[in-house]
């Protein structure tokens, strides 16, 4: 087999800790001695053994003289892990085949050069591309200390997020709403706007099994002037589901009895009479929420467009027509002024899930028009 074969299963493997190790990147290892896969690991949980010593824990004989393919370059730094980097050396690891390049400065480099040090063949670039897509909210998160942020919504054919009469349930086939449940294990944070919470009451959870144990999204709340109602789904649960609101409101008299209830107030400055959304993002950077889908309505995924904070976008869209001048629509406001000025989206990919598809694709450039985060 070629080293892109034992590649592609270490990309296998990493996947499997999508959700479970945030802030942490996914990573994936095999072992691979005469030809024979002889250990297999990855990062399961953050805390826990890193994707190379859990493939040197799971060998089925020893690693001395192995190759071991790893997706991120090992790490050489002390951190809720010993150093990778010893692990390899002291099994007697021969050759190192690596992905990415870690973008965190404590390892950025400093891990290879160690290898090669101590005498270890160390291969670079190894699917390079494929490995860097599997960890971008990593790359990113660790490049900027702001959350990645993924504007995510659903419509039909004719381009409708809901009827006329506002109905939305259901837009999408169940093929199309479970890929959402797995989105929404896989970031670390969903948005919505306190619209969405006076209109749908909504619960923002993730409806996989397992995810009871943990990996819910942390909740957030753009609430400017704090309407979230107490009775609510979203601060009934708070206690048992991270939850943040974030507010413009600085009375403290008003944020206790959220607080009491078990969710956490985030104040930020006003702009334009709303929640400041830069401001924002860079406390939820500081908080360690290293990603955000936006699930609110066509005001807040026009604010966001025009604050230019989006780096991908997911476009669900049903093989439907609502039709309907007044049906609401996926992003509205003002918008753009001339076709020159939309937001265009490049390594754009379509996948079909069920009777509908998924539209991908990343904006060219992040705008920066100074919006303000609107609450719908």
């Amino acid at each position: 087999m070629t080293d892109e074969t034992y590649m592609r299963r270490a990309l296998e493997l990493a996947e499997k800790g999508a959700g479970w190790v945030s802030p942490n990147p996914l990573v994936g290892a095999v072992i691979v001695k005469d030809e024979e896969i002889i250990g297999e690991g990855y990062h399961e949980r953050y805390g826990q053994l890193h994707a190379e010593r859990n493939a040197l824990a799971h060998c089925t004989k020893s690693p001395k003289g192995a190759t071991i393919y790893v997706t991120l370059e090992p790490c050489c730094h002390h951190g809720k892990q010993p150093p990778c980097t010893d692990a390899l050396l002291a099994a007697g690891i021969r050759r190192v085949v690596i992905g990415s390049k870690d973008p965190n400065p404590l390892v950025h480099g400093k891990g290879i050069r160690i290898l090669r040090e101590h005498g270890v063949e160390v291969t670079e670039h190894v699917l390079e591309k494929e490995c860097d897509a599997e960890n971008e909210v990593f790359f990113h998160y660790m490049q900027t200390k702001l959350p990645f942020v993924i504007l995510k919504y659903a419509m039909t054919l004719d381009g409708k997020i809901a009827t006329y009469t506002g109905a939305s349930r259901w837009v999408t086939g169940e093929a199309a709403r479970a890929h959402v449940h797995r989105m929404r294990n896989r970031y670390r944070a969903i948005m919505v706007g306190v619209g969405t919470v006076l209109a749908d009451d909504p619960m923002l959870t993730c409806r996989l099994k397992g995810t009871e144990n943990g990996a819910n999204p942390v909740r957030i709340i753009c609430d400017s002037t704090l309407r979230t109602p107490l009775e609510s789904q979203i601060v009934r649960s708070a206690k048992e589901i991270p939850t943040i609101l974030a507010t413009c409101n600085r009375q403290e008299a008003m944020h206790m009895p959220y607080i009491e209830a078990g969710c956490k107030i985030l104040v930020t400055p006003e702009k334009d009479g709303h929640v400041d959304l830069s401001d924002l993002m860079q406390q939820l950077g500081q908080l360690g929420i290293d990603s955000v889908i936006l699930e609110g309505g066509g005001t807040l995924n026009w604010s966001a467009l025009q604050a230019g904070i989006v780096q991908k976008v997911q476009a669900y869209v049903a093989s439907k027509l609502f039709g309907g001048t007044e049906a609401k629509t996926p992003v509205e406001g003002q918008g753009f002024h001339t076709p020159a000025d939309a937001v265009e989206l490049t390594r754009t990919k379509i996948t079909a899930l069920g009777s509908d598809w998924l539209i991908e694709g990343y904006p060219v450039e992040n705008r920066r028009n100074m919006g303000c985060l609107q609450e719908s």
